[in-house]
Order: structure tokens, then C-alpha cells, then sequence
């Protein structure tokens, strides 16, 4: 139906004293669909909210509530301290949150990532060496580890944004992350928590004659192993959403240059915490044995928990908005009840918005109605007889609001983008441990220095705290001039041009494994794939270590950023998470590729060696390589299809609502 003419609205928040005034009279096209007509009122008519209960529906002709001013949204996503109170005020924003609180957050993140590089490192060669496992069912429950840990992290951003906030999720799981550490320290300190060492010298290891663990002992890794898994599934989703969370909103231009200088440096603060993982831990390891290591580990981890807390009273938070699934499952139920409703049925009333300047989710803004994924539109379509018995709230199972549906349809928009950054973590996987065995055939001594194999993968992360340390003076400015975009390139650009980087590595790769394992058929290495060329330098790997690590600044630093940005308020948590489950993903991906390939290309019947045999130099390690290659160019431009379609949110200042089209 057509808008009322009559229909008083507020005047602009700017006058002190608003008056009311009479919304112009709208004349309607008869040949205007209904939908059409809602939209069409849209524009003419602002509801007095102060005449409604903040759960009442605005069903003046067909319409729903805009989403409000930003003075208004603030009410949506207001920080509030560790007590739940309204931080308000200048001055109390100023005792709060900032580049202080965001440091104490860094410290937590160095220590997850220098405990979970450092076991990924070497908890392979501890399963091997000590607790006498097979190395590939150790390489096995390795990745395992890492996939869990990381696809998890869903659980960990599902609790924070449901129920306890980012700051307790942190907390609760940094705990347990840290008891884990301590279990893994002791089992490499007491003899008995680990099979008899005696007589196990490495022919005896070769050939599995070493004494094999105890059930109990294996059972025993293994929990220890999943206690620090959960630890840091918990952690992973929320961390760079409750760092990012100290920074003020209302800034404008200057908040997203914050938040993108904050990004970089906490992808900065992950990549310290591997240098020191890749060096630090592996030379205790060495010199001072298991025990010390992973010790190691566990009083970094509880260093960065004491700093934590201390910064307890800096923190600002942001209420956690109810179950996110339970609001995803309402919609899809709601939306398939009303299957066959039409949008032009004489029953159509409007699509359903509460009045007020906040919307009915805790903790989030009103996010302003799409075209996208219409059939979830029927989730809001209100009908006559929806709100029967003059009810206030509606039955959430066959009514949702407007800002539940857009919160469903930005869940969807956003897939497509961590979905493609899989292929990235699939090159990343596969260049920890082909690259390793690669360099155990190279010479890696320079000069004097000889560094360990177990060394090699510090370079990818030494490449990327180069990038990153001269990123606002090198690439940021150059790329401004040749884009004209403030930040140098859209969140959306640096994720493909990490995509890109990425095929670049993985291609190096191939060419130089053809070079080398032709190197070593020409001058009889064939059968000593353990033993190290003289002649051939291991730090020719550091081509594709370094393009690996452009590509990780780019493309994850930004995907951060990108995920937070753009996911509903009440959502970030699981929106962070994202990333963290593409990058497990990325593990189990990469296993099913191995094996897949293996099981194609290896014949023992025949005597065909498999493309990845155990010996080196009789493997085809740089067809694996350029099958890499292959995929994550078709991934790159399955990418650039969709980054093309996508379009920003965009949280304006002012009554106006629109989406933007990706540059």
C-alpha cells in the first residue's frame, strides 16, 4: 500500500529542540509492485521512535526503520568495560583502549604463534625421536593438530560473539592453552611418560627397532597435544577482533588507517613469535634438550597471560549479541516457511524492522536492507496476522528482522573470499615440509654460518618483517600514486596480489626442484637424498621463501582486516574465524593432495617410484609443484570473479544507505 501522506517525523538530531514536521505526500504508480512501494516509502518517511517500544515493528506503509546516525549506531556497538558499563565521554574514552591496550594484545599473540610454530616445528621430531613413532604417522597427527587447531576456531569466535565476549573467551582459553604447554613439558621431562630410550641409536630408529610407546603414554602426547589445540582455537578467532576493538569508530578516515596500521603490526607481532620459534626454540632444543624447549614455550605463554590481565583495566569491550546460529537457523526456518509467500500478496504488510536507534541484536547497529539473496528476504516478510493479539515480539522461528537477514547475507557474501585464500594455505603447508626436505640435500652452510634445516623456514618470516617494517614507506606511498586509493589498494586488491605472489612461489619452486633434482642424478646423488650437495646452496630456496612472504603480507594481513571490517557487528568473532578455518582447511587440503597423488603416481608393482617418494631425488617433487601452480592460478582467477562482484559495506554518518561497487 501506498505511504500516508500525514505521517509526522523528527526533524534533523542537529537542532537542539526538534520539531515536527509533515513527511511530503508521496503520489504511488499503480503499477509499482508492492516491494516496489515499501522502497519507495523508504525514502520519504522517518519514524518518531520515541512513540514506540524499542521491540515494537514499524509497519507504516510497508517500510522499516533506516539505519540510524552514527551518534544513534554508537548506542548498537558501544564500548562498555569489563563490568558491562557504557564507556561514554571523551574522557573516559581516553583511559581506555588505544595503541596501549592493542600492545598488551600483541604480547598474547607473540606467544600463541612462537607455542604454535614452535610445536609445529618440532613435535614431528619429537613423536619420531623420542615417543619412536613411524615419521609419517607422526607427520600425520602433526597436521592433524595444526588442521583441528586451526578449523576449530570456529568454536572459539561462536563464544565470544554468543556468549562471553572476546575478553573472557581470551582469557578462559589462554588458561588452557597454557596448561597444555605445561603437560607437553612434562612428558618430555619424566622418563616415564615416554618408551625406554636405551639401545635407540638412529639405524635402530630407521628401522623401527626402537621400544614403541605405551598406549597410556601415546594417550596421554596426544591430550596434552588437543588441550593446546582447543587453547588455541579459542584464542586464534578473537584476538585481532578484541585488538581492533580498542580503536575508536567514529574516526572516520583516521579509524581506518589506524585499523589497517593495526593490522600489519599484529601480523608483525605473529611473525616475531615465529622468528623466535624457527630460531630461538630450536637452538634450546638442541643444546638443552625436549624438556627445555617446550618449558620454553609454556613460561612465554605464561609471561604474555600476566600481561594480559595487567592490561585488564585498558580494555574496551563489546557486549556479545546472542547465539549467531541460533540467529542463522531462525532465518533459514523462517525464510522456508514462507517459501511461497509473495511479495505482492494482499496479505503483504512489510518487511519487518524493530523501532528505535538500535536494533533488536545486542551489540550491533541496524545494517540497511540488500537485493542480495532475496529468498531470504521472506524471513522478514511480515503478513497480516504475523503479530496477531497486539504481541510486541514475534515468534523469532517465523519472523526475523531486517538486520538478522542482512547479518545471514553478509555471512554469505564473504565465504567466497577466505574460501579462495585456501590454496594459500595449501602452498604454505606443503613449502614446511617439502622445502625441508629439499634443503637436507643442499648445503646451508654460508661462510661460517651453518644453520639447521629445522632453521630453514625463519626465512619466509624474516622476508615478511621486512615487508611489513618498510610497508608505510616503501609500498603504501608508491602504490597511492598509482591507484589514487588512500591506503594504496583496497582490502580486496592486496588479498589477490598475495594470491598472485603465491603463484609466483609455488612456480619458482618447480623450476628450481627440476634444477636440483637434476643436479643431483648428474653427479651420482641419486640414492643420498640425505646427504647435502656441497656445491648446491640451500639459500636458493630463499626465492620462493621470500615471494611465500609477500605473499602472506598481503594476502592474510589484509584478509584481517578485510574479515573484520565487513562482518556484522554482533558477528566479528566468527567472522575472524573465517581465516583461521581456511587456513585449517589448508592443511587437511594439502594431506588429501598428498595422498591423492601418491596413491596416482606410485606403482610398487611396477617399480614406479610416487611423484613424492621418500627418497627425494627419485620423486617428481617439482611436479607436485607445478600441479600447485596449476590450481592456485585457477583459484586466483576464481578470486578476481568474485572480488570483482563484491561489494563493500558501507556505515554512513548520516540517514543515507547505500553499498558501494569494489574498485
Amino acid at each position: 500500500m501506498a505511504p500516508p501522506s500525514g505521517m509526522e517525523v523528527e526533524a534533523p538530531a542537529a537542532t537542539s529542540s526538534a520539531k515536527e514536521i509533515k513527511s511530503p505526500e508521496v503520489v504511488v504508480p499503480s503499477s509499482l509492485s508492492s516491494l516496489e512501494r515499501k522502497k519507495l516509502a523508504a525514502h520519504f518517511m522517518e519514524s518518531d521512535e520515541r512513540r514506540f517500544s524499542s521491540r515494537r515493528a514499524l509497519l507504516l506503509a510497508g517500510g522499516y526503520d533506516p539505519p540510524p546516525s552514527s551518534a544513534a549506531a554508537a548506542g548498537g556497538t558501544m564500548p562498555v568495560d569489563i563490568r558491562g558499563r557504557p564507556i561514554v565521554g571523551d574522557a573516559d574514552l581516553s583511559r581506555t583502549g588505544g595503541w596501549v591496550a592493542a600492545f598488551f594484545i600483541f604480547g598474547n599473540e607473540m606467544a600463541e604463534r612462537m607455542a604454535y610454530f614452535g610445536l609445529s616445528v618440532n613435535m614431528v621430531i619429537f613423536m619420531f625421536k623420542v615417543m619412536h613413532r613411524p615419521f609419517a604417522a607422526s607427520a600425520s597427527s602433526v597436521n592433524n593438530f595444526l588442521g583441528i587447531s586451526q578449523a576449530s576456531s570456529v568454536l572459539g569466535g561462536f563464544l565470544a560473539d554468543a556468549y562471553l565476549g572476546r575478553y573472557w573467551t581470551i582469557a578462559i582459553f589462554t588458561t588452557l592453552y597454557l596448561l597444555g604447554l605445561a603437560a607437553l613439558t612434562l612428558c618430555a621431562a619424566v622418563p616415564a611418560l615416554v618408551p625406554p630410550q636405551d639401545g635407540c641409536d638412529k639405524l635402530a630408529m630407521l628401522l623401527g627397532g626402537c621400544a614403541p610407546p605405551k598406549r597410556w603414554q601415546m594417550a596421554y602426547l596426544e591430550a596434552a597435544l588437543y588441550v593446546t589445540a582447543l587453547g588455541a582455537a579459542g584464542i586464534r578467532p578473537c584476538v585481532s577482533s578484541f585488538g581492533a576493538d580498542q580503536f575508536d569508530e567514529r574516526g572516520g578516515e583516521e579509524y581506518k588507517r589506524r585499523l589497517d596500521r593495526f593490522f600489519n603490526l599484529f601480523y608483525l607481532a605473529v611473525t616475531l613469535g615465529a622468528i623466535a620459534a624457527f630460531t630461538a626454540v630450536v637452538y634450546i632444543q638442541m643444546q638443552h634438550g625436549w624438556a627445555a624447549a617446550f618449558g620454553t614455550l609454556a613460561i612465554a605463554m605464561g609471561t604474555s597471560n600476566a600481561l594480559f590481565f595487567v592490561g585488564t583495566p585498558l580494555y574496551r569491550h563489546r557486549l556479545p549479541g546472542g547465539s549467531p546460529l541460533t540467529r542463522v537457523a531462525q532465518v533459514l526456518v523462517a525464510a522456508f516457511r514462507k517459501r511461497n509467500a509473495a511479495f505482492d500478496s494482499g496479505d503483504y504488510v512489510g518487511l519487518y524492522e524493530v523501532a528505535g536507534a538500535k536494533s533488536a541484536i545486542r551489540g550491533s547497529a541496524k545494517i540497511e536492507h540488500t537485493d542480495d539473496f532475496r529468498c531470504l528476504d521472506k524471513a522478514a516478510l511480515q503478513l497480516d496476522g504475523d503479530l496477531a493479539g497486539g504481541e510486541e515480539e514475534p515468534d523469532p522461528w517465523r519472523l526475523c528482522t531486517v538486520t538478522q537477514v542482512e547479518e545471514v547475507k553478509i555471512l554469505l557474501r564473504l565465504l567466497p573470499v577466505p574460501a579462495c585464500t585456501v590454496m594459500l594455505s595449501v602452498v604454505l603447508t606443503e613449502f614446511l615440509t617439502l622445502s625441508v626436505q629439499q634443503a637436507y640435500t643442499l648445503n646451508t652452510r654460508v661462510a661460517a654460518l651453518h644453520l639447521p634445516v629445522t632453521c630453514m623456514p625463519v626465512f619466509p618470516c624474516l622476508a615478511i618483517f621486512l615487508i611489513l617494517a618498510l610497508y608505510y614507506h616503501t609500498f603504501a606511498p608508491l602504490a597511492r600514486r598509482l591507484t589514487g586509493h588512500p591506503h594504496g589498494a583496497s582490502q580486496l586488491q592486496r588479498v589477490g596480489l598475495g594470491l598472485f605472489f603465491s603463484v609466483l612461489s609455488v612456480a619458482w619452486a618447480g623450476l628450481f626442484e627440476r634444477y636440483r633434482r637434476g643436479y643431483a642424478v648428474r653427479h651420482g646423488y641419486l640414492g643420498l637424498f640425505l646427504s647435502p650437495m656441497p656445491d648446491l646452496s640451500a639459500y636458493w630456496l630463499l626465492i620462493q621463501y621470500c615471494l611465500i612472504g609477500v605473499a602472506e603480507v598481503f594476502c592474510l594481513v589484509a584478509l584481517l582486516e578485510f574479515l573484520y571490517q565487513e562482518a556484522p557487528d554482533a558477528m566479528r568473532s566468527v567472522g575472524s574465524a573465517y581465516a583461521a578455518v581456511a587456513g585449517g582447511l589448508g592443511c587437511f587440503v594439502a594431506s588429501a593432495i598428498n595422498s591423492a597423488v601418491d596413491a596416482a603416481t606410485g606403482n610398487v608393482a611396477e617399480g614406479r617410484p610416487s611423484w613424492l617418494a621418500q627418497n627425494i631425488n627419485v620423486g617428481r617433487f617439482d611436479y607436485l609443484y607445478w600441479l600447485l601452480a596449476v590450481l592456485s592460478t585457477l583459484n586466483l582467477l576464481v578470486f578476481i570473479y568474485f572480488a570483482k562482484r563484491y561489494k563493500y559495506r558501507v556505515k554512513l554518518d548520516t540517514q543515507d544507505t547505500a553499498t558501494k561497487q569494489q574498485p
